[in-house]
């Protein structure tokens, strides 16, 4: 066999069985005629596909970032990830308090916490009985009680370590979106486990588990994964959360106890959604609020928060992924919700409809929380190069008037809502972050580059969770982006709202969650 011979048959098997020494080979390999170079981007080729299926062999998973391509690649399997979760939880089990009550264990699924690592259990005794020494119950829903993502309950910490904030606890979470809900102690999210949607009730000072209510369902979509979405929502003892499919329960929070439940698509003959039921349910006086979207007058729907008995149902539209919200506008208490189609306001006490105004965006994707500007003004956003409109709405005779202040394209928030501060606005606007003039809608500055994160206001800051899993501090001014502090929270693909009560920031992904002390001493 001649040299010329064993050189290429070396080469074909160095690309075959190691592509990155077969990539290099070819390149030293001599000859520059147009032949030769053709070759040589062929081989190329062969040995990135090559490349990429033996990472695909050995387990190497994609997730699509924010803007649709690949951004994040890792070499867990979920069967590792559950397997670690459940030995976390098994042994926080073995560490459960012996003096437990009764009534906490009754009706649920308990377990203890963990402090400062996902393996090292919590201090015995650490759990707290519910409604017992807490604050008032504060940040209950998702985005807060408000909805607003804006954080009054007291000051937070405005100069962080350069090394960053420390946990509290971490530990491993299930898969989905959903934020969490906080009250008496405790927090409450929704998340994937297995084939299994799960609600899960925390303590926020150690990470223990307290109780989970369990479900047969997985929802997966090749853009975000598998998992629930809606954030569930607390109140007066209760939690309402939504799953993926529709399955909605109205849980005792102290116990884990399920009150009652019922499936809100197949109920109201209603199809389920490209991404998912994502809105949370909104309690308002004696009712529960769901969007299922089903048509004769079921796309929004009422349900007597304490028995599950529909109270009304209302409009035909297709739904989309905004939460509704209770807000005083116009000079009359409402639901603020976006439809598919439009955004409208819906009379708290029957679901008429009050006012509408046409709002539709690529996809069917109109994801960002509205935010009610002042008495009158209500400021509303989509990404998929919609932009963002100033809304005036009001009072004409029994009825309501809807004109556009402004319009543009400067704030385009995807899934990431935007927060209110002294007149400006500061949103995502697709993956970086901006300020804009709210009466003007003149942008003030941009800058950022946070991807597809969520953000909090807090003591005249903004806290961005970004896509990536940081930690970013930036003052709320409109003079210039002024970044102060930034640490890794988080690892992987992040697009959670975080939330925050007691003085506590609690966030989570697909795979972990966390918290961290941010309340000002």
């Amino acid at each position: 066999m001649s040299a010329a011979l064993r050189s290429r048959g070396v080469l074909w098997l160095a690309m075959l069985l190691v592509p990155p020494a077969g990539l290099v080979l070819l390149w030293l390999r001599p000859g520059w005629r147009i032949g030769s170079i053709l070759g040589k981007l062929g081989g190329t080729l062969l040995c990135a596909m090559l490349t990429l299926g033996y990472l695909f062999l050995f387990g190497m998973r994609v997730e699509l970032s924010g803007y649709g391509v690949p951004g994040f690649f890792t070499f867990q399997k979920p069967e590792a990830h559950f397997e670690q979760l459940e030995k976390n939880r098994a042994a926080q089990k073995a560490e459960e308090p012996k003096s437990q009550s009764v009534e906490e264990s009754k009706g649920a699924t308990v377990g203890s916490g963990v402090a400062a690592s996902a393996s090292a259990p919590a201090t015995p005794g650490a759990d707290k009985p519910a409604r017992a020494a807490f604050p008032a119950p504060y940040w209950t829903a998702f985005r807060g009680a408000k909805r607003d993502a804006v954080y009054d309950e007291m000051p937070i910490l405005t100069t962080w370590p350069r090394e960053g904030l420390k946990p509290l606890w971490r530990q491993p979470i299930g898969g989905g979106y959903a934020s969490f809900s906080v009250a008496d102690g405790r927090a409450f999210t929704i998340e994937q486990r297995r084939g299994n949607e799960v609600v899960a009730a925390y303590d926020i000072e150690t990470g223990r588990e307290l109780w989970t209510v369990s479900w047969p369902a997985h929802f997966q979509e090749p853009m975000g994964g598998p998992g629930p979405r809606a954030t569930p929502t607390w109140d007066g003892g209760r939690v309402y959360a939504l799953g993926a499919t529709g399955e909605f329960r109205c849980i005792e929070a102290a116990t884990g106890k399920v009150l009652w439940s019922k499936n809100i698509l197949s109920e109201n003959g209603a199809a389920n959604l490209n991404w998912a039921m994502a809105a949370s349910p909104l309690v308002v006086d004696d009712k529960v609020i769901v969007q299922p979207g089903g048509r004769s007058g079921k796309s929004v729907v009422a349900y007597s928060k304490l028995t599950g008995q529909v109270i009304w149902s209302a409009l035909d539209d297709t739904q989309a992924y905004t939460s509704p919200m209770v807000v005083h506008l116009a000079g009359r208490r409402q639901i603020l919700t976006v439809s598919g189609e439009r955004a409208m306001g819906l009379a708290a006490e029957d679901g008429a409809l009050l006012w509408d105004y046409p709002w539709t965006t690529q996809y069917g994707v109109n994801a960002a929380q509205p935010i009610v500007v002042d008495q009158t003004h209500v400021f509303l956003s989509a990404g998929y190069g919609h932009g963002s409109e100033l809304l005036e709405v009001t009072p004409s005779g029994s009825a309501f008037q809807v004109r556009t202040v402004w319009q543009n394209v400067y704030m385009k928030n995807r899934f990431n809502g935007s927060v209110l501060h002294q007149g400006y606005i500061y949103g995502i606007d697709e993956g970086i972050l901006t300020c804009l003039d709210a009466r003007t809608g003149e942008r003030k500055w941009k800058g950022g580059r946070y991807g597809f994160g969520q953000v909090l206001l807090a003591s005249g800051h903004v806290i961005v969770l970004t896509e990536t899993g940081d930690l970013v501090l930036v003052r709320a001014t409109p003079q210039r982006h002024e970044e102060l502090a930034s640490f890794s929270a988080l690892e992987g693909k992040t697009w959670n709202v975080p939330a925050l009560a007691g003085g506590l920031l609690l966030v989570r992904n697909t795979t972990e969650m966390a918290a961290f002390r941010i309340g000002a001493p």
